[in-house]
């Protein structure tokens, strides 16, 4: 599967962002989907992952201010983030898991290619 990642910029403090993910083929629905982040000079991390079926999981940095979710009809997974701060700065990726739920990157089998995400204080 193919994944192509959009939707970021420059936002202020406080501002919401969608970051969208589509994927190419017919069997997105299978896979699980994940949202990771990587801050220049720091090591990539987790943000959000979720089921087919729409069971999610977030990191404790956006716990309360994101929201994870998938359009299977669309092959696309979203990530909505309220209350940006400017440590949310980072490069978002999102990636797709055949077999894997949860915030390892190591088990998700395909990556897109990112897009930054700015917060100006």
């Amino acid at each position: 599967v193919q994944l192509q990642a959009s939707g970021g910029g420059l936002v202020q403090a406080g501002d919401s962002l969608r970051l969208s993910c589509a994927a190419s083929g017919r069997t997105f629905s299978n896979y699980y989907m994940g949202w990771f982040r990587q801050a220049p000079g720091k090591e990539r991390e987790f943000v959000a992952a979720i089921t087919s079926g729409g069971t999610t999981t977030y990191a404790n940095s956006v716990k309360g201010r994101s929201t994870i979710s998938r359009d299977n009809a669309k092959n696309t997974v979203y990530l909505q983030t309220n209350s940006l701060k400017p440590e949310d700065t980072a490069i978002y990726f999102c990636a797709a898991s055949r077999a894997y739920f949860g915030s390892r990157a190591t088990y998700y089998d395909y990556w897109g290619q990112g897009t930054q995400v700015t917060v100006s204080s």
